[in-house]
């Protein structure tokens, strides 16, 4: 089960980060989703975690729109269709999610 989580705050995000590494949850399981890639990168770089930086994912396929190629990665961590169009749409307004393929995940920072 994926887990997926909206933040507006860059330091509230890093800070659930952390708390799911301590938690022993792999950082190969969270994902860190956004419309801005050096603020994605950044986020990624204040955590100390590696592979996190989904924006960097390359999923292969030419898309028109960055919004397109965000549904499809949003998908591709098993986010539904609709939750995928939803998600891109609060990227337009600035909020970065946190996704984890962890369902232990909610219980730490749900």
């Amino acid at each position: 089960m994926t887990f997926v989580k909206s933040y507006t705050n860059d330091e509230m995000l890093e800070k659930d980060v952390n708390k799911l590494k301590d938690n022993n949850i792999s950082s190969n399981n969270i994902f860190i989703l956004s419309h801005d890639d050096d603020r994605t990168a950044r986020i990624v770089n204040n955590t100390e975690a590696s592979g996190i930086d989904y924006n960097k994912q390359d999923i292969g396929g030419d898309f028109e729109k960055p919004g397109d190629e965000l549904r499809e990665k949003l998908r591709e961590l098993g986010v539904a269709d609709a939750d995928a169009h939803e998600y891109e749409e609060d990227m337009d307004e600035g909020t970065v999610f946190l996704i984890v393929k962890d369902e232990s995940a909610k219980s730490i920072v749900g």
